[in-house]
């Protein structure tokens, strides 16, 4: 575990002290940047609930019915954002909800954690009507991708047995002319680093034949990967989180690596998705950009990266920009947005902009329990309003915000 990994963590486990945190295991998380601006919109250090003009909390969780800890972002259909929560429902094991962007809260589906899946920390894709994601736990034991209608009815795709086939999805899936991709975290075989596994890359029809294109090693092409994957002109691209590594994989599953982070100014631990922007590539490192945040671990990057491997810095955050940039970033109108899991004027983590020239600006700093606070999902647009989630926060449990850059 990094140095930066370690702080993460220690940090993390006081916050949910703080905010009287639910229950729940999870996946140990890891076990020179352009112009910094300041929004004039921030919430100032030691205003810890004093909420930018723009900001709305739309739906605090109160458990165990409703359920709790939303690691993942959301996904607009139609005007209707849908989700799922780590922790909560009847049997805590997580939930699939509903809101409207007016704040109107419906679980539609809440596991129970046997053979129906358990923990999802994956958010949900759409794909003719119908939702997938993944559970973490679960099915066999190692985690499922499941289906669910808007309506509610659950139904398993396919249960990881824990060898070969992958094991533990933290990502959610893709959609790719019909297929679905998607990775693990463990499984896969023995590796350099772990006997269970360094991960999979994998794609599985809507009815559920699931199919293995690549299992990590270890050393040369990375492992454990966290993020989702990116298509781009037929190619798909993903993240390895340590060794981390940038890599693309043909959907026959032919796999490179692009690049390796090194550490340092580079960045290191990718955790979140790539995007696709004009064809470049832009994503985040959870530590590394320089020695000026918890005492040279880093506090995480931006960073840019050609289809051929090109990478170059656009941002090192310090700790008021924020800290570990764990959600996938979007782009809106050539402007991209993201979230940092900690770090901000409060320390609960930010809502930040960052153009592709690497000009960063915070647009809201969460301040605990009053507005919520780590997220650790990215946001999403609808109707030029940025909807995300945040772990932690409200009434403890975590909270459904709007915001408005």
């Amino acid at each position: 575990m990094t140095a930066l990994a370690f702080l993460r963590y220690t940090f993390s486990v006081s916050v949910a002290a703080m905010l009287t945190s639910c229950g729940g295991s999870q996946p140990p998380i890891g076990a020179p940047g352009a112009t910094r601006q300041t929004s004039s919109i921030a919430s100032a250090r030691g205003a810890a609930y004093r909420l930018s003009a723009s900001y709305q909390q739309l739906y605090d969780f109160h458990p165990p019915r409703d359920g709790a800890r939303p690691f993942a972002g959301l996904l607009d259909v139609s005007g209707t954002l849908y989700g799922t929560t780590y922790a909560g429902g009847l049997s805590g094991k997580g939930t699939v909800y509903r809101v409207s962007t007016s704040g109107a809260h419906k679980v539609l589906y809440r596991f129970r954690g046997g053979a129906d899946g358990s923990y999802p920390q994956s958010g949900l894709i759409d794909v003719n009507g119908t939702l997938y994601g993944t559970t973490y736990l679960g099915g066999g034991g190692t985690g499922t991708v499941y289906s669910v209608s808007t309506s509610g009815t659950e139904k398993v795709l396919y249960a990881f047995k824990g060898g070969s086939d992958g094991a533990f999805p933290v990502a959610g899936l893709i959609d790719v002319k019909g297929t679905l991709y998607g990775t693990t975290w463990k499984g896969g075989g023995a590796c350099s680093t772990s006997d269970a596994g360094c991960g999979t890359v994998f794609s599985i029809t809507t009815s559920g034949t699931e199919k293995v294109l690549h299992r990590f090693g270890g050393t040369g092409d990375g492992a454990w990967p966290f993020a989702s994957l990116v298509a781009l002109n037929g190619t798909l691209y993903g993240t390895t989180y340590s060794p981390g590594t940038v890599f693309s994989i043909s959907t026959s599953g032919k796999e490179k690596v692009l690049h390796s982070f090194g550490g340092g100014s580079d960045g290191a631990d990718p955790y979140a998705s790539l995007i696709g922007v004009n064809g470049t590539l832009y994503g985040t490192t959870q530590a590394g950009g320089g020695s000026k945040c918890f005492s040279g671990a880093g506090c995480g990057t931006v960073f840019t990266i050609t289809t051929s491997g090109q990478e170059a810095v656009l941002f090192a955050f310090q700790f008021t920009d924020g800290v570990g940039p764990d959600g996938a970033l979007i782009d809106v109108n050539g402007t991209l947005y993201g979230t940092t899991v900690l770090g901000g004027a409060n320390g609960f983590g930010t809502v930040y902009s960052i153009s592709t020239s690497g000009m960063e600006q915070v647009l809201h700093s969460f301040g605990g329990s009053g507005d919520g606070a780590s997220p650790i999902a990215g946001v999403i647009e609808v109707n030029d309003t940025l909807y995300g989630t945040t772990e932690y926060g409200g009434r403890h449990h975590g909270t459904v915000f709007a915001l408005t850059p």
